[in-house]
């Protein structure tokens, strides 16, 4: 027959065995999990005041780390949701500001580019047979409309770094650079405006420190 005391120190040790066996499984599948995350978006995410509409990861697009200077163009990024039955038209400007904020900018304006201008048509006084050396036609810029989108019901619309169409903001008024924001106006069919601030996107990795400095490492004697 075991001693009590023997019998316990079993029983014991069996115990520790098993909790730690149950931490690792719990480890394991914390990991497993964790791994399926994505990293949050940097964008701000707001609804109109019915809900009927969604606005995920409004901001714009990362430059670099001086951002972009004034009177230049500044890329948007955002998704819109349609949460209703009925089509939704939607209309993003931007307006002045009335009281001048630090960090605050706003734009001339704010339109859609993907398509291209037509061309400018030859005049008719213009010989057909040219010479191969003279210059060729400059190519159209693109067309900006105006950033009035409609939505189907319960559909989407979505402007992406690199897709077809992008959402500009045109003529800022003042530098717009990471830690700023763009002033935009959302208003939805005849509702009252949504006043919103995009924030500059971050990076996705840290910026360069540029090429290092001679001796910038060395003790000074």
């Amino acid at each position: 027959m075991r001693p009590m005391g023997t019998r316990r120190a079993a029983q014991v040790a069996g115990a520790a065995t098993v909790a730690a066996l149950a931490l690792a499984g719990c480890s394991a599948g914390q990991t497993a999990e964790t791994s399926l995350l994505q990293t949050p978006v940097s964008g701000l995410n707001t609804a109109s005041p019915d809900g009927g509409l969604q606005i995920r990861n409004l901001q714009v697009v990362y430059k670099d780390s001086a951002g972009y200077p004034a009177n230049s163009s500044a890329p948007l990024e955002v998704s819109l949701f349609n949460q209703t039955q009925q089509p939704l038209t939607v209309t993003i400007s931007s307006q002045p500001q009335q009281t001048v904020t630090q960090g605050i900018v706003s734009a001339g304006q704010i339109g859609i580019s993907g398509g291209a201008l037509a061309p400018t048509d030859v005049p008719s006084d213009m010989p057909s047979d040219m010479p191969s050396g003279m210059p060729s036609a400059a190519p159209a810029a693109p067309a900006l409309q105006p950033a009035k989108i409609t939505i189907d019901p319960l559909g989407s619309v979505s402007f992406l770094p690199g897709g077809s169409q992008s959402l500009q903001a045109v003529g800022l008024s003042d530098k717009l650079a990471p830690g700023n924001s763009l002033a935009l106006t959302v208003q939805v069919g005849t509702a009252a405006p949504l006043d919103l601030l995009a924030p500059v996107a971050t990076p996705l990795s840290p910026a360069s420190r540029g090429p290092a400095v001679e001796g910038e490492n060395s003790e000074s004697e």
